[in-house]
């Protein structure tokens, strides 16, 4: 402990850093660290006295996990394991899991010691409020699509067609983002997707029931992003290259189906307009035939 708060002190007092980062600190700080003997626990357990340096399975880099989906280097209780990823990939935001495969051991140490106890509610409230946005959803459906109908516009029917496309482009764009940035960060994993999965989904029936869109053709993302997550979080692979692989192959897969949709999300708009459901024309076409009796 008092070397620990000496570490402190010098951090705050500014001790010349080769780097100026942890790992230059640390090397000016024990300076005469790789001249110390290696640290092997005493079969007796007897405390020893003196600086050792700590083999490698007492702080493993999780890329050494990455590369064959096991540890090649045992680790033992005492293990401490650093996730120099990029600053959005670290274990603890619930969008890291699957896509890196040791978040969820991250997040069972966080449970055993912290919890979740000021994600919850906030977890529970959106979840209740997503549902009911179905509900309602499905009950105003009626009512919604009279937002989408303008019988002024039968003289614009392209300009309808383009700003119709925009908006339900951009629509579709929000349904799937929105949810992202409001759940809690740090919630974990087996809550954050699904929370995410619920809200994108309940946002999309907004879209669809607005637009009368073809539910299939708006969800093909979604159901896209349960394969994903089936195939990253897939525990049998052999190592990290074929899950590398898999995820590639289904990404190339996914892919055109995800813009096959989109091309006929868009061009059922134009059906949207065309159709009688709307009946642009057929206002002013009645009042000119009334005007001839």
């Amino acid at each position: 402990m008092d070397v620990f708060k000496n570490m402190l002190h010098e951090l705050a007092v500014g001790r010349e850093n080769p780097d100026g980062a942890d790992q230059g600190f640390l090397a000016s700080y024990f300076p005469d660290l790789l001249d110390q003997p290696m640290f092997h626990p005493p079969a007796n357990g007897t405390k020893l006295w003196g600086t050792y340096r700590l083999p490698l399975g007492y702080q493993m880099d999780a890329s050494y996990y990455y590369l064959k989906l096991r540890w090649s280097i045992p680790c033992g209780p005492n293990s401490v394991i650093t996730f120099p990823s990029a600053p959005w990939f670290k274990p603890w935001y619930w969008w890291s899991w699957p896509v890196l495969p040791l978040g969820l051991s991250w997040h069972e140490q966080r449970r055993e010691n912290l919890g979740y106890s000021s994600e919850i509610p906030l977890v529970l409230i959106q979840a209740v409020l997503y549902i009911g946005v179905i509900a309602v959803t499905r009950l105003a459906r009626p009512s919604l699509s009279k937002m989408c109908y303008n019988r002024r516009m039968e003289k614009n029917t392209m300009f309808l067609l383009s700003l119709l496309r925009i908006v339900a482009a951009w629509s579709i764009l929000a349904a799937y983002t929105i949810p992202f940035f409001i759940i809690p960060r740090t919630v974990h994993p087996l809550l954050g997707w699904p929370l995410y999965l619920l809200g994108s989904f309940s946002l999309s029936s907004i879209v669809i029931n607005i637009f009368f869109l073809h539910p299939i053709t708006v969800l093909t993302t979604w159901f896209g992003f349960i394969g994903a997550l089936v195939v990253m979080a897939f525990p049998w692979y052999l190592n990290g290259v074929v899950r590398a692989l898999a995820v590639f192959a289904y990404a190339f897969c996914c892919a055109p189906l995800i813009w096959a949709s989109l091309v006929k999300t868009m061009s059922s708009l134009q059906v949207l307009i065309e159709r009688d459901a709307f009946r642009l024309g057929e206002p002013n076409q009645n009042a000119e035939f009334t005007k001839l009796y």
